[in-house]
C-alpha cells in the first residue's frame, strides 16, 4: 500500500475517533431509569452525579442556581434531587461549557430561568443538532460574558471567569465566593488526560496556560468540583495544571524529535507524582497538540 494511502487512513481514523468523542458528549443517555445521586458540600451547596457532568445545586434565599444540566432528558432526575433538599424554584442555570452532557437538559426548565454562560457557548450550542428546533430556544444562554461576570450579589455572589481556550473555547470557572468552592467544568474533568475539543475551539497547546491563569487569579478557593469526578481540593486543581504542563511539554519534545503523535504518546513518560493519572486519551491529546503547534 502506498504511503500516502496509509497516512490518509490514519488521519481518517483519527478524525472519526475525535468526532465520535464529541458526538458522545452530545447524545442522550441510554434508555432506562435516570437517577442522580446527591452529595452535600455545605449547608446550601450540593453536587448531583450521574447523567453526564457534575451538576452543582446552590440554594439561595430566593431560589436555586444550577451549574450544568447533564444530558438530555435528565431534567426530572435533577429536580427530584433538588426537591429533596429545598422547595425553592430554580432561578438560574450556569453552563460551564457547550457539551451536551452539561447543557443537555437546559430546555427542560421554564423560559423564566435565566441561563448564563461564556459568549462562545451560545455560538457553539447554535451548531448542536439537539437545539436546532426553534422550540428549543429557551435552552440558550440569556446572558453571556467575555472574561468575568458576577451572578447574584453580597454573600451569595457567584463569580464566573474565563481565561482562554482549554477543553473548549468557552470554558467557565464558577466560584461560589463565600463558600470557597469552585466548579471547574471539564477543564479539570478528573485525574486523567482530557478531551481537547478542537471542533469547539479547544486548544491543547494553551491548555496549561489557561489553567495556570486560573490558579494564579482565582483566590480563596478550598474545594473544587471537577467535571466528572469526586469533589476534591484546590491543591488537586493546581496539580492538574502541572500535569497538563508536563503532558504538553512532552508532546512538544516528541514533535521536535520527528516522532508521530502515536509514537510520542506510546513513549510518554511523566514524573512519578502523576503516576495515578489515567493516560487513556494520550494519543488523542498528542494529535490535538501537534495540530496546534507551529
Amino acid at each position: 500500500m502506498k504511503r500516502s494511502v496509509v497516512l490518509s487512513s490514519i488521519v481518517a481514523v483519527g478524525v472519526v475517533a475525535v468526532a465520535g468523542r464529541a458526538l458522545l458528549a452530545q447524545q442522550p443517555a441510554p434508555a432506562g431509569p435516570k437517577v442522580a445521586e446527591i452529595e452535600k458540600i455545605t449547608d446550601n451547596l450540593y453536587v448531583l452525579t450521574g447523567g453526564g457532568g457534575n451538576t452543582a445545586v446552590y440554594v439561595t434565599k430566593t431560589g436555586v442556581v444550577l451549574v450544568d444540566t447533564k444530558l438530555a432528558d435528565w431534567g426530572p432526575a435533577i429536580m427530584d434531587k433538588v426537591k429533596s433538599v429545598t422547595d425553592k424554584p430554580v432561578t438560574h442555570i450556569i453552563n460551564t461549557h457547550t457539551h451536551g452532557d452539561h447543557v443537555g437538559s437546559n430546555d427542560y426548565f421554564p423560559a423564566s430561568v435565566e441561563i448564563v454562560a461564556h459568549e462562545n457557548v451560545k455560538a457553539s450550542m447554535a451548531k448542536m443538532p439537539q437545539f436546532a428546533d426553534p422550540s428549543k430556544a429557551s435552552a440558550f444562554p440569556d446572558k453571556t460574558f467575555k472574561d468575568r461576570m458576577t451572578v447574584l450579589s453580597g454573600a451569595e455572589s457567584i463569580d464566573l471567569y474565563h481565561f482562554g481556550a482549554a477543553h473548549t473555547n468557552g470554558d467557565s470557572y464558577v466560584v461560589f465566593r463565600s463558600l470557597k468552592v469552585m466548579h471547574a467544568g471539564d477543564t479539570f474533568p478528573r485525574k486523567s488526560t482530557p478531551f481537547i475539543d478542537r471542533t469547539n475551539g479547544g486548544n491543547g497547546v494553551v491548555y496549561p496556560e489557561t489553567l495556570a491563569k486560573a490558579a494564579s487569579t482565582i483566590k480563596n478557593v478550598e474545594t473544587v468540583i471537577p467535571g466528572h469526578s469526586a469533589v476534591t481540593n484546590w491543591a488537586a486543581f493546581v496539580e492538574y495544571g502541572e500535569f497538563m504542563r508536563a503532558l504538553v511539554d512532552e508532546a512538544k519534545k516528541a514533535k521536535a524529535a520527528g516522532k508521530t503523535p502515536e509514537q510520542g504518546a506510546a513513549e510518554l513518560k511523566l514524573p512519578e507524582k502523576f503516576k495515578d493519572y489515567g493516560l487513556q486519551s494520550a494519543k488523542d491529546n498528542f494529535v490535538a497538540i501537534y495540530a496546534d503547534l507551529p
